[in-house]
């Protein structure tokens, strides 16, 4: 039996999430992925917990929590499309791709406009290589890439594969550009957002994201952690 929790419904409340549960969080800004599962696993008292798909600690939105039996599932829900919204600042690179780290590029924005903006995204869609970033938690001879980072190391590291979907500029307000984009799993945003600033010329960073769904799962039926901590009792005992 599976429980999926939400904030509009609980699917089978009659199983436990230690039996097994797939929650829908939606994860604060400033938290780490491993925080949200080190905080369910803790709150809930459960010994199994995993998270089907990681989200950079700047970044807020739908992360989803496997618990007990479900976490041999994980790799059923990291493999689902997702969608972002987010926003890029033009004109300015960070090592780390986004906030995380401080401008060490300026450049002009001069004959950058929405229009140009629009024509470079587009030419992102579709199949396509792209390489991690080295403040990132993919490893290299067993060390995360960012261990690298922090001491002023680049290393090599291999492509992936992914797709861009979609991908939208409803607003430019520059040096900011609003996007949402719909992509393949393995897809770093703050990678695109850097390569969207390549091929413009000037130079971009990613300054907000928010995953919005991962597949057919919303963030607008996803709770909080405290919320989810407390519904445990409810869910545990069938009660929605």
């Amino acid at each position: 039996m599976t429980t999926t929790l939400t904030g509009n419904r609980t699917a089978d409340p009659a199983c436990s999430v230690d039996e097994g549960a797939v929650l829908l969080i939606d994860k604060p800004e400033g938290w780490t992925s491993f925080d949200v599962v080190a905080r369910i696993r803790a709150g809930l008292k459960v010994r199994k917990v995993g998270h089907a798909g990681t989200l950079d600690p700047l970044a807020t939105g739908l992360l989803i929590v496997c618990t007990g039996r479900k976490t041999k599932e994980i790799s059923r829900y990291s493999c689902l499309d997702k969608e972002y919204e987010g926003e890029m600042v033009l004109g300015a690179r960070t090592k780390s791709f986004d906030a995380e780290t401080p401008v060490y590029e300026q450049r002009s924005t001069d004959g950058v406009d929405a229009t140009a903006v629009r024509s470079a995204c587009a030419q992102f869609l579709g199949a396509q290589k792209q390489t991690p970033p080295m403040w990132s938690a993919v490893k290299k001879r067993g060390k995360p890439l960012y261990k690298y980072a922090r001491k002023g190391l680049t290393v090599d590291r291999p492509t992936r594969d992914i797709t861009i979907h979609t991908l939208e500029v409803p607003a430019v307000e520059l040096p900011r550009v609003m996007f949402r984009v719909v992509c393949s799993k393995g897809t770093y945003i703050r990678a695109l957002v850097e390569d969207i600033g390549l091929r413009l010329g000037c130079g971009a960073y990613l300054a907000s994201l928010r995953r919005t769904r991962i597949g057919p799962f919303a963030v607008a039926d996803a709770l909080s952690i405290e919320q989810a901590l407390r519904r445990r009792d409810p869910v545990a005992s069938g009660t929605p």
